[in-house]
């Protein structure tokens, strides 16, 4: 069921593709522009920041299938709360089978963004504080029941489908420490609390209840005054989270191109949608 591609809007509008595509490309958008002297030397310059781009194309399309894609498309169904404007088509989640680690690749690093360490982080419960260590971040907890959560940068959790098997991994300093706690919290379309799976240890595995669209992975670290880091963390679904998995992210993503072409034999559709990673609704 989860290695399936899940796309859709948060909640209700989140949906199933379980027809493998014939054509597949996710190839990041880098960035770069390169720039070409008169003497031959050459100067690169990049962008801060590196979307995430999918290009996919299907054969033979049932037509339920279809007829999703086509009104995330043309913004028929990708109208929802998360859109900061009401008038305005909000982000599309994307839950590609093909990336493992669904963290960002700065959080399964440990690293913050370009911002504040914040942006990849939070304290669920108690207070903490969080400073760079060496070329990570690392919080210290004011007390041994202080919770840490991992934020997704768009929604207040990852989305999830009820049913869903969610693995959650802290990080590998954590694991030495014998103290830890994994948590899952499982959240509304609202993003209000409804309950958590947590198991003593580095790991857990929970399934996501009747009314949850967005889970946050968070975890206690079990001890105060000492500075913990966030290397090595791995959220999945559908397998096991390991170590060796780095992040490729679940970004908040809008359509740019489709293409819809009836095949020889109706109801059945070939459809080709692109995709690119966007901040926020679609303007």
């Amino acid at each position: 069921m989860t290695r399936n591609l899940w796309i859709g809007t948060p909640g209700s509008g989140l949906r199933e593709i379980t027809q493998a595509a014939r054509s597949w490309d996710r190839t990041a958008d880098l960035g770069m522009s390169e720039f070409r002297s008169l003497d031959g030397t050459v100067t690169l310059s990049r962008t801060r920041y590196t979307p995430r781009r999918a290009k996919l194309s299907w054969e033979w399309l049932t037509l339920e299938d279809a007829r999703h894609l086509d009104g995330l498309a043309r913004r028929i169904t990708s109208y929802g709360p998360w859109s900061p404007d009401a008038d305005s088509p909000g982000p599309i989640a994307f839950i590609d089978p093909a990336a493992g680690n669904l963290l960002g690749a700065l959080q399964s690093t440990g690293r913050c963004g370009p911002r504040d360490a914040e942006q990849g982080w939070f304290t669920v419960s108690g207070t903490a504080a969080y400073e760079r260590h060496h070329d990570s971040v690392g919080a210290t907890a004011s007390t041994a029941e202080t919770v840490l959560g991992w934020r997704h940068g768009t929604w207040p959790g990852w989305p999830v489908k009820s049913g869903m098997n969610v693995s959650w991994l802290l990080p590998s300093y954590w694991e030495h420490l014998g103290t830890a706690v994994a948590q899952l919290d499982w959240k509304d379309a609202s993003g209000e609390y409804l309950s958590s799976s947590t198991s003593a240890g580095p790991t857990v595995t929970g399934t996501a209840p009747g009314g949850a669209v967005f889970v946050t992975p968070a975890g206690k670290p079990g001890v105060a005054k000492t500075l913990v880091d966030f290397i090595g963390a791995c959220l999945t679904i559908g397998e096991p989270a390991r170590r060796d998995m780095p992040g490729d992210g679940c970004p908040a993503m809008a359509v740019t191109s489709y293409t819809d072409t009836p095949a020889p034999r109706l109801p059945y559709r070939n459809m080709s949608v692109d995709l690119v990673e966007v901040n926020g609704a679609v303007r």
